[in-house]
């Protein structure tokens, strides 16, 4: 196995579970590299294009490259498709950029999720027991340290079980307002029905990736209320009805 390579002094001061991280804490690492553009060829040019054929609407992601080296790409999240499909809708050549906030007890439980989740997603993974907040501090440090970096996350937190969108976790808008890393706002509209929670794989199907509008980094009330806004735009029956929604709240309170 090849050395790792602190030569450089900014990634030695960097955590040590960022060994997750290959593709930027050894300076070459061609086995990633090949490997992801693997996994590109699949996920690009067969498993979204025959089994799900995948549209996307909306401001091209080559023209919002130009413009914004750093993005949070946030998005409605009801299936595992999610985070691979709005991978497959990035130009191969950003790949190196692109990382997904990946849950540690879900895509790092066994030795070949952690190969496919380091290597082929470039996951950073995320302890959701952690109370030291480290995988916090994870993501600000690469927020900050990374002089380009497109982040993948959901920030509901966890996949819907009803495909409506759930209320926002904070954790967005702290890595988003402590970095100054503006929001790229996306939808996906035909996910819940490919691959639902329970079901053992993704059904063949069309899925439609909307691209939204960047939005500047705010409190994560601001930020859920101008998503919201957007996506009722695309899908008015895209979250749950207010009463239902209070009548949930109110049976939590008591």
């Amino acid at each position: 196995m090849k050395d790792w390579n602190y030569d450089n002094e900014q990634w030695t001061k960097l955590p040590t579970y960022l060994k997750h991280l290959p593709l930027f804490t050894r300076h070459i690492d061609m086995f990633s590299v090949f490997m992801r553009f693997l996994w590109s060829i699949f996920l690009k040019n067969l498993a979204f294009k025959f089994y799900i054929r995948l549209q996307v609407k909306g401001t091209p992601f080559k023209e919002i490259y130009a413009t914004q080296p750093k993005l949070i790409i946030i998005s409605n999240h009801a299936s595992h498709l999610d985070a691979v499909s709005i991978a497959a809708s990035i130009p191969r050549r950003y790949w190196l950029n692109l990382y997904i906030a990946a849950a540690k007890d879900y895509f790092f439980t066994n030795a070949l999720f952690t190969f496919f989740s380091k290597h082929c997603l470039g996951a950073i993974p995320i302890d959701r027991k952690d109370r030291k907040g480290e995988a916090i501090n994870l993501i600000l440090k690469l927020l900050t340290e990374l002089p380009r970096m497109w982040l993948i996350i959901f920030p509901e937190g966890t996949r819907s079980k009803d495909g409506k969108i759930q209320e926002f976790k904070r954790g967005v808008s702290i890595f988003s307002e402590r970095t100054q890393t503006p929001l790229l706002f996306t939808y996906l509209e035909g996910n819940m029905e490919l691959w639902p929670k329970g079901q053992p794989i993704p059904l063949p199907g069309k899925l439609v990736l909307h691209v939204g509008p960047v939005h500047p980094p705010g409190p994560i009330q601001q930020v859920y209320a101008a998503y919201k806004e957007w996506v009722l735009t695309i899908n008015p029956e895209a979250f749950a009805k207010k009463e239902e929604e209070d009548t949930k709240n109110d049976s939590e309170q008591l």
